[in-house]
């Protein structure tokens, strides 16, 4: 084989490492941050359903003068949702943001797969009452069982 030859075929070996780096490397930089991108928006989503399900919770309470007890609290409020005129009227008005076609059902429900039920806690013995709604998926929760100015906050403010 003549050096010519010899130098086409390492030249054209080379050229296809060099393509293959090239893709790992730009594989390896863009995938984590579209990983982290993704991650982000998901929690965005379950924030914006975690704040929906707090203004429902208001509304609950502006209606009844507390807010729903611990066992099947959640469910109290879906079907508050359900069956209050003023919510149904205004339910694409207060939760738009979230849904395209407003689905109470879904509402206690996180958008990260499992999809798990939020976790509802009411404290009643204070004065104002307080509730602790938690994502089990993540750290996030809306409110506090022990101090009161806490009450409807969002722990990621």
């Amino acid at each position: 084989m003549d050096i010519d030859t010899r130098n086409k075929i390492l030249t054209i070996v080379l050229g296809i490492i060099i393509l293959g780096l090239t893709y790992w490397l730009y594989d390896s930089l863009v995938t984590p941050y579209q990983e982290v991108k993704e991650r982000e928006a998901m929690t965005e989503k379950v924030r914006q359903r975690m704040l929906d399900t707090k203004d429902a919770l208001i509304q609950y309470e502006n209606r009844h003068d507390t807010f729903p007890p611990t066992e099947g609290g959640l469910d109290s409020l879906v079907k508050f949702l359900k069956t209050d005129s003023m919510m149904i009227a205004m339910a694409d008005t207060l939760f738009g943001k979230t849904f395209d076609v407003f689905n109470p059902d879904s509402l206690v429900y996180s958008p990260r797969p499992p999809f798990p039920k939020f976790e509802y806690t009411l404290n009643d013995t204070l004065r104002p009452q307080i509730y602790l709604l938690e994502d089990p998926g993540s750290d996030d929760t809306i409110g506090s069982l022990e101090r009161t100015t806490m009450r409807n906050a969002p722990n990621w403010n």
